[in-house]
C-alpha cells in the first residue's frame, strides 16, 4: 500500500493538515478506494497520470491522503450487499500549505471536483488544525462583546427587521423604525433584500434611523442599535462600510452566502463595527444530497471563522423544512469552544413568535438573538405592541414563572397568543 497516499488518522493529528469528511454514493461495482484516491490526488497535485515534474517530495508534501472510508451502513461481507448503490463516508487529509488562509482556494481544494476526480460528493465537515485557525481572527466581538454592545446582560436579545423589505425611502423606513423601537427591541436590521438602491442609500438610512433611535431614547431611555446592510460586490463593499461608518452606523450586516466567506473576512478585518452575518441563499450550498456542503459547516463553522459576530440561523419551526439535528449542530458550531475563536451569537429566525420563546431559550440557551419579523409587524395592535409582546414573553421565561398563567396579565402578549399558540414542547 502507498504510504504517501494512505495514512492512519493518528498520523495526521498535530500536523498541518485539514481533514475533510465527504458523503458519496457509488454503484456497488465501483472501487471506493480508487475513487477516494483519485479525489485526494486530483484535488491536490492535480492528476492521477504520471507526468514529468511530480516527484516523491511533491507527493509527500502537497498530495492529499486518504485517511478513512466508512460504509453506510457498516458492511464487512460481500454477502451483505443487497442494493445496486452503496454509500460511504470518505475522509481525506489536505496539506494546509496548499491554500494557507485563502478561503476561496480552500473551498476550491475541497470541493473543486475537477475532471480528474469525477466525484459527486457532499462535504460534511472540515476539521481544522489549530495552526490553521490561528491565521483567522474570527468574531471581533463574540457573544460577550455583543452583550456589552447591546447593554443587555442576561437575557436573549430581540431583533426586528424593517418591513416592507423594499420600496421605502429612508424617512419612511424611519417611521417604522421609531414605532418598533418604542416596543423595546434591542436591534433593528435591514431586510436582506434591501441593499444600496438609488431611493435608499445605506448611509442615508443610517442618518434617518439614528435620528429615530435618538428620539426613542429621549422618550424612554431605551437604546436601540441598527444593523445596516452593506452587502454588495467585492469592488464596492468596503466603500459601503466606510460610508455607513462615517454616518454613525452601530453595526453592519453582510450576506456571506452571496458575497462569500472571504469578503466577510475582508470586511471583518476592515471595520470595528459588529457584524451580523446573514445566510440568505445558502440553501443552494447545502440542499443538495450529493453535492455542496452540510448546513452546520456552511452557516456555522465557516461564518464564525470568517468573523461574523452574529449569524442568522434558520429553525425547523417556520416554513423551512430544516432538520432539528442540523439546527442544533449549527448552534454548536457557533457557540461551543473552538480553539481561541470567540463564539458567534446565533440569531434565531423562522417561526419566532411569543408562544415559541420558551422553547427557543430551552433549546438554544440565553445567548441568542430572537429575530421576530411577522410576530412584531403583524401584531393586531401594531409593531410597537408586537415588540412589547415579545419582550413580555422573554421576561416571563427568564423569571421562571408559569408562562400561560403570567401571560394572562400582559395585554399585548395575551392578545397575540390567540393568533400564535404557546408551544412548550
Amino acid at each position: 500500500m502507498d504510504s504517501i497516499l494512505y495514512t492512519l488518522p493518528e498520523m495526521i493529528h498535530g500536523q498541518n493538515y485539514v481533514l475533510a469528511s465527504y458523503y458519496i454514493q457509488l454503484p456497488k461495482e465501483v472501487d471506493v478506494l480508487k475513487k477516494a484516491s483519485t479525489l485526494a490526488i486530483g484535488q491536490t497535485i492535480g492528476t492521477w497520470v504520471p507526468i514529468p515534474g511530480i516527484t516523491e517530495e511533491i507527493r509527500e508534501k502537497y498530495m492529499g491522503k486518504v485517511v478513512n472510508i466508512f460504509d453506510v451502513p457498516s458492511l464487512d461481507l460481500a454477502t451483505q450487499i443487497t442494493t445496486e448503490t452503496r454509500e460511504y463516508i470518505i475522509q481525506i487529509a489536505y496539506p494546509a500549505v496548499n491554500f494557507g488562509n485563502d478561503l476561496p482556494l480552500l473551498i476550491t481544494s475541497l470541493l473543486g471536483n475537477d475532471a480528474s476526480t469525477s466525484a459527486q460528493v457532499k462535504l460534511l465537515d472540515i476539521e481544522f488544525p489549530e495552526e490553521f485557525v490561528k491565521k483567522f481572527h474570527g468574531p471581533r466581538y463574540g457573544s460577550d462583546g455583543i452583550r456589552e454592545f447591546s447593554g443587555v446582560a442576561d437575557r436573549p436579545l430581540l431583533l426586528n427587521m424593517i418591513k416592507p423589505c423594499t420600496g421605502l425611502s429612508p424617512s419612511e423606513g424611519a417611521k417604522i423604525f421609531h414605532e418598533v423601537a418604542l416596543g423595546g427591541v434591542d436591534f433593528i436590521k435591514d431586510d436582506e433584500l434591501l441593499g444600496n438602491p438609488t431611493y435608499s442609500r445605506p448611509q442615508e438610512r443610517v442618518r434617518e434611523y439614528k435620528k429615530a433611535a435618538e428620539n426613542v431614547f429621549e422618550m424612554t431611555g431605551h437604546c436601540v442599535k441598527y444593523f445596516v446592510n452593506v452587502t454588495s460586490g467585492a469592488g464596492e463593499i468596503l466603500e459601503n462600510v466606510k460610508r455607513v461608518e462615517e454616518a454613525g452606523a452601530d453595526g453592519i450586516m453582510v450576506n456571506f452566502a452571496a458575497v462569500g466567506y472571504s469578503i466577510l473576512k475582508l470586511v471583518a478585518e476592515n471595520t470595528r463595527l459588529p457584524i451580523l452575518g446573514h445566510a440568505a441563499g445558502s440553501g443552494m450550498v447545502y440542499e443538495g444530497t450529493l453535492n455542496g456542503m452540510a448546513s452546520p459547516l456552511a452557516v456555522g463553522k465557516l461564518a464564525r471563522l470568517a468573523g461574523a459576530d452574529i449569524v442568522m440561523v434558520n429553525t425547523p419551526y417556520g416554513g423551512y423544512p430544516l432538520l432539528y439535528q442540523k439546527y442544533m449542530q449549527t448552534l454548536a458550531q457557533l457557540l461551543l469552544p473552538y480553539y481561541d475563536l470567540k463564539p458567534s451569537m446565533p440569531s434565531i429566525g423562522g417561526g419566532v413568535h411569543p408562544g415559541m420563546v420558551e422553547k427557543y431559550i430551552r433549546e438554544a440557551g440565553r445567548d441568542i438573538v430572537l429575530a421576530a419579523g411577522g410576530a412584531v409587524q403583524g401584531h393586531p395592535g401594531g409593531a410597537g405592541a408586537g415588540a412589547r409582546a415579545m419582550r413580555q414573553a422573554i421576561d416571563i421565561v427568564m423569571s421562571g414563572q408559569d408562562f400561560e398563567e403570567a401571560a394572562r396579565n400582559e395585554e399585548e402578549l395575551s392578545a397575540v397568543l390567540k393568533l400564535w399558540k404557546y408551544q412548550k414542547d
